[in-house]
């Protein structure tokens, strides 16, 4: 690879420019495009107007004056050109007299257009043809797009037109079909950092293999912006590209930070979370830029959860395995939802830091299995000033059944002691269920609650589903056998089956022995008696409400009723 100018130019000029391609080959990340106009040149099938796309920084000014050089080479129309004959190194001069480049952000009227059509029409002063790049195309008004489309379907043989343009969609499909059109694609992170250790290996210049993969992430997939970045790494290094460096001047979140954020979530401890943010915030680092970094690594978790040998090489393989091993898929896609989310919503907050502290919050409480490990608050007591009706006698669950509401979850299955009766009480909460056996009390003896089990599980996905569609048959020792309903049986599935078992292996001891059986459920799985205390606190609301002596009054008074579905019971 040389470079533009050779090694006479001047050292202050940009690497964009000193290394700009001047051949194909040259030319990185754009093979689909080279092939095709590299077989056109070679067998002689030309057309009069190409269109290229691309974002910033792709190589379609390039492109466009290495095809104009192809063009009119002195060795004649070839897709190699020698690079040395005038017509050569005039073009990557600038200065070659039958190679308009016209910047149409600046030239976007009608009269602009008219007077490059107008010189079309004259053969070319020293070229083989003479070749119009019109960048940023999209720019031009519409009557300059309507003033040109007689030219451009078929403009004098000697004419060439290559257009550029960012935004595609916004050029009227009367040009687009006039023209051959090539999609540039962004470079690719690992292509970028290895055309950069190539340029600065040339420029005597020491760069860290991870300084260069950090640049070339923050190109965002263009060539020139990672070439700019780079020359602003060598000016904070002093000549030398360094990892902490690079981070400094990008303001990136390095991927320890990252790695601790995880590991907090992973042992739901809220404290050292807070405490990374706040350390986050002194740094200075960006909030949104840290929540895209959170979002790329765990892009990269999944992919080695799913995907291993995708995983991007530049990733800390020990760190990375360590939290594989902490989080499962489902949590890792959960956290990507809401780093997404919080990211979006960011502008939104209060400030940023609050913004950043609710996501990692929100990842804390949405965690498979968070729910059941802290009790919530009881309910404030109601103010003096709100009518409350008084306690009925029996409430609408109690007069249907004939049995309290802490009744309402059936006798225990068989090989289970039965819970003890809770002593009687106006408060017309459910008394909370008894836990008999922790992961602190594993054991053959003791009973165990399995609606409590599961609450304590860490699971998330088709595993909990079908441990909440599971009801206790029997414990006999380190024997447990699980029944799941007809219904549900499809959640028998190999997988979701390893991944309970293994979660109650992992709370209660590799030699827990777990079986399942399909038949007819006796109501007592989790997701029954959740249904069935959520339908009495509802009825038992609508009890409250419409023996509530005012609300009967405004009924009577007006003539209305209650409307059920608007009552929510308070929460327990």
């Amino acid at each position: 690879m040389t470079d533009l100018f050779g090694d006479s130019a001047s050292p202050a000029l940009a690497l964009a420019r000193k290394w700009r391609p001047r051949a194909f080959a040259d030319l990185k990340g754009q093979e689909h495009v080279v092939q095709a106009l590299s077989n056109a040149l070679t067998q002689g099938r030309l057309h009069h107007a190409y269109l290229l796309t691309g974002t910033r920084g792709v190589g379609k000014t390039t492109l466009a004056r290495i095809l104009a050089k192809c063009l009119n080479c002195e060795t004649g129309v070839t897709a190699t050109p020698c690079g040395t004959c005038s017509a050569c190194t005039q073009i990557d001069a600038g200065r070659f007299v039958d190679l308009l480049e016209l910047d149409a952000a600046s030239n976007t009227g009608v009269d602009n257009m008219r007077e490059v059509l107008d010189n079309a029409q004259y053969a070319p002063t020293v070229g083989r043809y003479k070749v119009y790049i019109i960048d940023e195309v999209h720019m031009l008004s519409k009557p300059a797009f309507n003033s040109m489309l007689k030219t451009l379907e078929e403009p004098p043989a000697h004419v060439k037109f290559i257009l550029a343009t960012t935004d595609p969609q916004k050029i009227p499909v009367t040009v687009l079909s006039r023209c051959l059109q090539f999609n540039l694609k962004p470079m690719p992170p690992a292509l970028v950092a290895q055309h950069l250790g190539e340029v600065l290996a040339q420029e005597n210049v020491d760069a860290e293999p991870a300084a260069l993969n950090m640049l070339a992430r923050a190109a965002a997939g263009s060539m020139r912006d990672a070439l700019s970045l780079t020359d602003q790494a060598i000016a904070y290094g002093s000549g030398r590209i360094e990892a902490a460096g690079v981070e400094a001047m990008l303001g990136t979140v390095r991927r320890d930070y990252l790695f601790d954020l995880l590991d907090a979530l992973a042992a739901c401890d809220g404290d050292a979370l807070m405490l990374q943010a706040r350390q986050l915030a002194e740094r200075g680092i960006a909030f949104d830029a840290t929540l895209q970094d959170l979002g790329n690594l765990l892009t990269q978790l999944a992919l080695l959860l799913h995907a291993p040998g995708a995983v991007d090489a530049g990733m800390d393989a020990e760190r990375m395995r360590a939290a594989a091993d902490r989080l499962d898929a489902e949590t890792v896609q959960l956290y990507y939802q809401i780093a997404l989310n919080g990211r979006r919503d960011l502008p939104y907050a209060p400030d940023e830091f609050s913004g950043f502290c609710m996501t990692l919050l929100r990842m804390l409480a949405f965690a498979p299995g968070a729910a059941g490990g802290t009790p919530r608050p009881v309910p404030a007591a109601r103010p003096a000033s709100v009518p409350r009706a008084e306690p009925a006698p029996r409430t609408a669950a109690q007069a249907t059944s004939g049995v309290p509401l802490a009744a309402v979850v059936a006798p225990r299955a068989e090989g289970v002691a039965p819970r003890p009766e809770p002593e009687p009480e106006l408060s017309r909460e459910p008394a909370a269920p008894p836990v008999t056996l922790t992961a602190s009390a594993p054991g053959p003896r003791g009973d165990w609650d399995w609606l409590k089990v599961v609450a304590e599980l860490r699971l998330g996905g088709m595993a909990r589903m079908l441990a909440d569609h599971c009801e206790l048959v029997a414990r006999t020792g380190d024997s447990v056998t699980l029944r799941v309903g007809e219904a549900h049986r499809h959640l028998l599935d190999r997988a979701y089956q390893d991944r309970l078992v293994g979660a109650l292996r992992d709370r209660y001891g590799a030699g827990l022995s777990v079986s399942f059986e399909i038949g007819a459920a006796a109501g007592q799985t989790p997701q029954q008696v959740r249904t069935r205390i959520k339908e009495a606190r509802q009825a038992e609301a609508v009890a409250a409400i419409e023996s509530d002596p005012f609300v009967r009054e405004l009924v009577d008074q007006f003539g209305g009723q209650v409307d059920a579905s608007s009552i929510q019971p308070l929460a327990p």
